[in-house]
């Protein structure tokens, strides 16, 4: 390792007694230990630390020895683009994680990048395609390209490589002008083939580039640029998922199937299942995945989320268990689910205490897929309640996108099969979702069908059969809080209390979840008046309401909040009260995202003394 100058630190001095705390709480170095590149044929064991939370951050490097892991990816909230090295703050904190996680003996600390960058960050002089665009045919800007590269990489000279987002990245480079280069791919591979030069070329470190994809097509530019590719040392990172991290989204298909070493990354954190605030303890999912990506050819390790922001790392809480079942089944893979929970239960909390945590634990897929999904489909927007006006949920984020046939199997009380699109969507979605308000352009398959039609088409059967599912939800989550409170005796006081809040806050979700479901699709339907304002949807509208306002109550009074990251707990209970607002006060908004809502001004009559 080179050693630590007061250049690289780039710090106040006034900093160092607080550096010097947290070297010392890293644990001494690892003897005869030399940081490097990890090589061809090492099996890759990675997390990756999101927050910029200092104090959690190296929590989670202390950890790692404990898992095997040698290969860290610092990202988002630290340098999510390399050019965020220049700025002191993430320079400093990026360093510091460095530092430690090369104390605790992982050989591999990798940044994250993304180009290229926006257009302002590129001089003038070299924007001279139309519309302001970079000229990729001139020469000069590769040059200048390659050198803020090396300029860069200096202000870090104790990394082992970089991770490369080159798709969807701020100045898209396939949108960029040139005469040479007639295809995206083109484009594509040039920018990855120059950062190459510099990181592999010239640095000796790895290159992992990182794909993903918003729909089908997309895939056909990345795959023709890694065909472009020169230097036979770039590897690949791939997602679990096509696109984002949904629990009923397929295996990302293409991962394993291009010959090159590629590492798989895994939401271990839960950004749109819960990021460890409730219930996301799954080692038969997190299994399900790695199992089927273990058989495939080129597939060499895997790296794991631990956080999503702030403080909500994984190490020390229940979700922790995913952690472990990627590791003991990359090691063996006879490892299955029930040996993970009887192993993390015992080292956690004591072996005393399984009989009652494993079903508490064993619940938690459940749960959210049937609290923040609905119908087979999440409705979370990253975990927060938001059926409305968050657009994604009907488009972009719909499972039904990577199926073929696109039809789900839905449980927890439904038990009968659902065509994603004519059947899930046309009815939950919202009519301007579905007029255009939504991601509509990447779905054409959809709209050619004709699969949904812009009108409002909610009605009582699909309302009875929502409410059942979140019922189903609330059902599992009092039962996980009942197995928390009978483990009591066999449980330290400190870890009976944690877990008693992170259940009630599991169960309070699901139940705020059923209210809100209740009150805004209940709402809709009763809104097309006639034959659709039934008994049973005036009845579960008007409860609804009542119960969504009381649990909004519930979680605000909350003594004991959860950690924080990109969701706030407390905030569900704002949006609740929004709904609250547009149903009984003020009436629906008129429009949403530029179209008409059919809803302009509605309002629902709660019953007289209702608060």
């Amino acid at each position: 390792m080179r050693p630590i100058t007061g250049a690289s630190l780039s710090m106040d001095r006034s900093l160092l007694p607080i550096l010097a705390a947290m070297m010392l709480a890293a644990g001494p170095p690892v003897q005869g230990f030399e940081p490097r590149p990890l090589d061809a044929n090492q099996p890759v064991r990675g997390w990756m630390i999101l927050s910029d939370s200092r104090e959690d951050g190296l929590a989670v490097i202390r950890a790692a020895p404990d898992y095997d892991i040698n290969h860290l990816q610092i990202s988002h909230h630290v340098v999510h683009d390399l050019r965020h090295v220049r700025d002191p703050r993430r320079r400093e904190l990026a360093n510091t994680f460095i530092r430690a996680a090369h104390q605790a003996g992982i050989q591999e600390v990798v940044l994250w990048d993304r180009t290229l960058y926006g257009l302002r960050h590129y001089p003038a002089m070299f924007k001279t395609g139309p519309g302001g665009t970079i000229d990729l045919d001139n020469p000069e800007f590769w040059a200048w390209f390659k050198n803020d590269y090396r300029e860069m990489l200096d202000l870090v000279p104790d990394i082992q490589g970089l991770i490369l987002t080159f798709i969807e990245t701020g100045a898209r480079v396939e949108r960029q002008h040139s005469v040479a280069m007639r295809t995206p791919q083109e484009k594509l591979a040039a920018a990855v083939n120059a950062v190459a030069d510099v990181v592999i070329g010239e640095r000796a470190l790895n290159l992992y580039i990182r794909t993903f994809s918003y729909d089908d097509g997309e895939y056909d530019n990345i795959i023709g640029a890694i065909g472009r590719l020169k230097r036979p040392e770039i590897r690949l990172m791939m997602k679990e998922t096509p696109h984002d991290f949904f629990l009923t989204h397929p295996n990302d298909r293409f991962a394993g199937m291009i010959a090159r070493p590629t590492i798989i990354e895994f939401d271990a954190a839960g950004e749109f299942n819960g990021q460890g605030l409730i219930a996301n303890t799954w080692p038969e999912y997190m299994l399900r995945r790695w199992s089927d990506f273990l058989k495939r050819d080129h597939i060499v390790g895997y790296v794991a989320r631990t956080d999503r922001y702030g403080t909500t790392r994984m190490i020390g809480r229940p979700s922790e268990i995913n952690l472990l079942a990627l590791k003991r089944h990359f090691e063996d893979r006879s490892v299955d689910a029930e040996q993970v929970y009887r192993e993390f239960i015992a080292r956690r909390y004591g072996a005393e205490a399984y009989p009652h945590l494993r079903p508490a634990f064993g619940n938690a897929f459940d749960i959210v897929t049937s609290t923040l999904y609905t119908l087979g489909t999440n409705v979370a927007d990253h975990s927060r309640l938001n059926f409305d006006p968050y657009p994604s949920s009907y488009a972009r984020h719909v499972s039904g996108k990577w199926i073929d046939p696109p039809v789900v199997r839905v449980g927890h009380g439904v038990d009968r099969e659902l065509h994603y699109w004519d059947e899930v969507v046309e009815h939950i979605a919202p009519r301007w979702a579905k007029a255009g308000g939504a991601q509509l352009s990447e779905v054409p398959k959809v709209v050619t069908a004709g699969w949904l039609s812009p009108e409002e088409r909610m009605n009582e059967a699909y309302l009875r059969m929502v409410l059942t599912q979140k019922d189903h939800g609330v059902r599992l989550a009092e039962a996980s809080l009942q197995h928390v409170r009978d483990a009591e005796p066999h449980l330290r006081p400190e870890d009976h209390q944690d877990l008693l809040h992170h259940f009630t806050r599991t169960l309070l979700t699901a139940r705020l979840y059923r209210a809100a479901a209740a009150a805004y699709w209940g709402f809709r339907v009763w809104a097309r008046d006639g034959e659709h304002r039934t008994d049973y949807v005036t009845r579960e509208t008007h409860d609804g309401l009542l119960t969504m306002r009381a649990v909004a109550r519930e979680i605000r009074d909350y003594p004991v909040m959860p950690p924080r990251g990109q969701w706030s707990w407390v905030e569900d209970a704002d949006m609740a009260d929004q709904y609250w607002t547009w149903i009984v006060e003020k009436g629906w908004p008129e429009r949403t995202r530029g179209h008409e809502t059919g809803l302009g001004g509605a309002t629902f009559p709660l019953a007289e003394g209702s608060p």
